[in-house]
């Protein structure tokens, strides 16, 4: 695909996915770390989203430091479950609404070609970022996003510097890595992994359903 048309063939997937998705259920793996106290902890989830605005998460494990559990993994939960609660497609959405977009060339991710496209949020909002996106050549799929969030969400938290990878199942797109710094303004620095698997996509419509279906 011609960069142009990549770029399109990725905002429609967006659009189709925030019609179509009913719900779905993963397994995440949030990892944290306090670099500055050595501070760690790994709490293992299911998580449950319904369309459109419900998500929950029902804890299986945990180990490590009880501060970084209550301090930094569920908080970042707790801002994923307010993104959704509160988030208004139209205003987060990557489109030249909320973006400039400037073409950076084809490269190599991960050993699949990407088009890359340098992003400048047009507002100083939550939900926006500054950085790249990477989409598939031939498909026109996100297959990364990287950058630092135009807004920090909490007052609390400095700056916010991320990667996130993305896999299709199916017709839908979801995240499967995000490795995440924040420099907050009370614990220093904190370093975020989280790792999806297991997505299990339901549509709302019997013939989506079956091509979303892993």
């Amino acid at each position: 695909m011609s960069p142009e048309l990549a770029l399109q063939t990725y905002q429609r997937r967006t659009v189709q996915q925030a019609t179509e998705l009913a719900a779905y259920s993963a397994r995440s793996v949030i990892r944290a770390e306090l670099p500055e106290t050595e501070q760690r902890g790994e709490l293992v989830v299911e998580r449950h989203y319904t369309a459109p605005r419900t998500l929950e998460f029902k804890a299986v494990q945990y180990n490590g430091d009880g501060f970084v559990k209550s301090n930094v993994i569920t908080r970042v939960l707790q801002s994923e479950v307010d993104h959704v609660q509160k988030d208004d497609f139209s205003l987060t959405a990557i489109t030249p609404a909320n973006y400039k977009f400037s073409y950076k060339g084809t490269t190599q991710l991960d050993d699949r070609t990407v088009h890359a496209y340098q992003l400048k949020p047009r507002h100083k909002r939550v939900g926006l970022f500054k950085g790249r996106i990477y989409l598939d050549v031939y498909t026109g799929a996100l297959v990364c996003a990287e950058g630092s969030v135009a807004k920090s969400p909490s007052l609390f938290v400095s700056k916010i510097e991320f990667r996130q990878d993305y896999a299709d199942f199916g017709s839908f797109t979801f995240p499967v890595h995000n490795h995440s710094e924040a420099r907050t303004r009370l614990i220093g620095r904190a370093i975020v992994d989280i790792d999806h698997r297991d997505y299990q996509p339901t549509a709302t419509n019997v013939e989506a359903a079956r091509t979303a279906a892993p």
